[in-house]
C-alpha cells in the first residue's frame, strides 16, 4: 500500500471514520475472477458496517481532505526516500521508524488544524467552543491555535466579557 493511502487510513481514524470504508487493491484488467472477488469483499465488509451518513461526517470528512491538501504533509510524503535512504547536509537520515512516527505525528497535527479551520468557518469561536465541537482537548486546540496564529491562519476576533475568540484570518479580513 502507498504512503498515501496509509496516511488517509490514519487520517480516517483520527476522524472516526472507519478505514474499512476505503479499500486500495490493484488489479489487472486480465484478472476478472480477482476483480468480483475484491468487489464483493469489499460490498460485504462496506454492508457490514451499514450505512455511511456523509451529512453527519462533513465536518471530518472537509478536515481530512484539508489536512491531505496540506503542503506540509505532502511534502513530508514525498520526502521519504531522501529522509529514510539518502543523508541531509548534515549527514544524517531518519531510520523507517522515526520516519513512520514523524508521518503520523504531522498528520495528526494537520488534522487537528484543518477541524479546527472548518469549526471557524462557522464564525468565530473560543478555545472551549472549538474543543466542544471538535472533540479535541481543550489543550490540544489551545496549542494548534498558537500555531495558527503564528502562521497567519487565524486570528483574535474579539472578546466576549474576558473569553477570547478567534477566526479564520481570511473570514476576519472580510469584516
Amino acid at each position: 500500500m502507498s504512503k498515501a493511502m496509509k496516511v488517509v487510513e490514519y487520517l480516517l481514524d483520527l476522524s472516526g471514520i472507519d478505514r474499512r470504508r476505503m479499500t486500495v487493491e490493484w488489479v489487472s484488467a486480465a484478472e476478472g475472477k480477482r476483480f468480483a472477488e475484491v468487489v464483493t469483499q469489499f460490498t460485504n465488509q462496506t454492508l457490514e458496517l451499514g450505512p455511511f451518513d456523509s451529512e453527519a461526517h462533513a465536518l471530518e470528512l472537509a478536515a481530512t481532505e484539508q489536512a491531505l491538501d496540506s503542503p506540509r504533509l505532502r511534502w513530508l510524503m514525498g520526502m521519504e526516500i531522501q529522509l529514510t535512504g539518502k543523508e541531509n547536509v548534515y549527514h544524517e537520515k531518519l531510520d523507517t521508524a522515526h520516519y513512520e512516527h514523524l508521518l503520523k505525528e504531522v498528520s495528526r497535527e494537520q488534522y487537528e488544524k484543518a477541524l479546527i479551520s472548518e469549526i471557524l468557518e462557522e464564525g468565530p469561536g473560543s478555545v472551549r467552543e472549538i474543543a466542544f465541537k471538535s472533540g479535541l482537548p481543550v489543550y490540544s486546540v489551545s496549542m494548534r491555535l498558537g500555531e495558527m496564529e503564528r502562521h497567519h491562519r487565524v486570528e483574535l476576533h474579539q472578546y466576549r466579557g474576558t473569553v477570547p475568540l478567534f477566526s479564520n484570518q481570511a473570514s476576519s479580513a472580510a469584516i
